[in-house]
């Protein structure tokens, strides 16, 4: 059975970890990914769209003029792009989250292991943590990247807004805020990074434990060791 010291930290790591997979769920599961105001000018009036969206789904309104609102829709984000690239790099932020999602899985079973019992392969104790945490937080990272190179470089929200109305003509400009869907992936990155803080803690006083029982020996008068 595993010290009452070791319980005490692979539990707050475990804690840690399942808090990561919960946020990456609501990552995946909200559309507040970032609102976009997107102006058009056509034939005697000016329009804007303004888009909500998240990687599956949005809402879009459009508004003429004054203030002349036609009332809002929901799409769906997949049927709703055309070009490759920017289908191509949705797609990769959600392979990304969901291979990040399977590896805050596999650190709260490898967390929750450790604090039950002692394993006894190697991969199965801190290493392991440090491993899955590790590739967690960069996999988030690069999500984190590849979303706002999608909005920015690919013009997301100027193709999305094209489904929202058939009668757009010329592209004036576009305003983008990123919502709290895309901001809490920081949170699980602190989250990853206070697991990975805990395990070194417990890693480290374990280490230097190991170091103060074997001094004794180290130091003790050499015809006392022969003896």
């Amino acid at each position: 059975m595993p010290s009452r010291k070791k319980t005490s930290m692979f539990a707050s790591a475990f804690c840690t970890c399942v808090s990561t997979f919960v946020v990456i769920c609501v990552v995946l599961a909200t559309p507040q990914w970032v609102s976009s105001q997107v102006r058009y000018s056509r034939t005697g009036s000016n329009v804007t769209i303004s888009l909500k969206y998240g990687l599956f789904s949005g809402t879009c309104e459009q508004f003429v003029d004054a203030g002349l609102q036609v009332s809002e829709t929901t799409f769906q984000v997949a049927d709703a792009l055309s070009s490759a690239g920017s289908r191509a790099l949705n797609v990769a932020t959600i392979v990304v989250l969901v291979l990040a999602l399977l590896s805050s899985l596999l650190s709260s079973g490898f967390t929750c292991t450790n604090a039950v019992s002692n394993p006894y392969q190697t991969f199965l104790g801190p290493v392991g943590v440090y491993t899955w945490n590790s590739l967690c937080g960069v996999l988030i990272l690069i999500a984190m990247i590849l979303f706002p190179v999608n909005v920015e470089g690919n013009g997301l929200s100027e193709e999305l807004a094209q489904g929202c109305s058939t009668s757009l003509q010329t592209h004036i400009g576009s305003r983008h805020s990123y919502g709290y869907s895309y901001w809490i992936m920081l949170l699980s990155i602190f989250l990853n990074i206070a697991s990975l803080t805990i395990i070194y803690f417990y890693d480290h006083a374990r280490y230097s434990k190991k170091k103060e029982q074997e001094r004794p020996i180290e130091n003790a008068p050499k015809d006392v060791i022969l003896f």
